[in-house]
């Protein structure tokens, strides 16, 4: 899932990357990236028990940055 936020009258560019990946040992990664559209980015993986509660994990977040106007 990849969402942007722009604001030209802040001189706001902001990109939002999401993906869930299985782990070697039957758990599942949530995969963030996020930063200014056109640069590098901070990466974080949290850990889940279940692929549910990954996608739990997403869909949170998902509705997050949009409340903050990510599309």
């Amino acid at each position: 899932m990849h969402l942007t936020k722009i604001e030209r009258q802040y001189n706001q560019y902001r990109f939002y990357r999401m993906e869930i990946v299985p782990g070697l040992f039957g758990d599942w990664s949530l995969i963030r990236e996020w930063g200014h559209i056109g640069g590098g980015g901070r990466v974080r993986t949290d850990w889940f028990d279940s692929e549910e509660d990954a996608k739990d994990a997403r869909f949170e977040l998902h509705m997050q940055k949009a409340k903050r106007g990510y599309e």
